[in-house]
């Protein structure tokens, strides 16, 4: 049996912040705003591991009224959620996913990050893709204001 989740992201970019993006920091002149660390792939790939099995959504899981979430480093919210679906019979499949952003260029940075997230989900990178696109100029990304993620997952059942 087979499950496929799909996930998005936004948050805006701030000065003062560092940059972080698939469990790395890249140099870059600002962050991601967020009450984590504001990690938008991770932060993608989370709630698309939750809504394969119709689990909800990262904010239910690790809600940003709770205290505790303040600053926290995605990783630990991504690898959370794997244990959860793990526990309830599933294994990942694959992960695909999609940054849009105007700048920082991150093409240099994206096996870093593919090995990142394959270790947090403890598998193989060959099972992560990302890829990195402009908006060509329009919209909040385009005028360098934020970043969004699109990301899906498959998960197949242990069984």
């Amino acid at each position: 049996m087979f499950r496929i989740g799909f996930g998005y992201d936004v948050h805006r970019f701030e000065f003062g912040r560092p940059f972080k993006l698939g469990g790395i920091e890249i140099p870059f002149d600002k962050g991601l705003l967020g009450h984590s660390d504001a990690d938008a792939l991770l932060h993608s790939i989370t709630d698309a591991i939750f809504g394969a099995v119709a689990l909800g959504d990262i904010g239910s899981h690790f809600p940003d009224t709770d205290p505790k979430y303040k600053n926290v480093d995605s990783k630990i919210l991504l690898s959370e959620a794997y244990k959860i679906v793990a526990q309830s019979g599933y294994k990942l499949g694959n992960v695909d996913a999609t940054v849009v952003l105007q700048k920082p260029k991150i093409r240099q940075y994206i096996d870093e990050m593919r090995e990142s997230i394959a270790s947090i989900l403890e598998t193989d990178i060959d099972k992560i893709s990302v890829k990195a696109t402009t908006s060509e100029g329009m919209g909040f990304v385009g005028t360098e204001e934020g970043i969004k993620v699109f990301a899906t997952v498959l998960l197949m059942i242990t069984e």
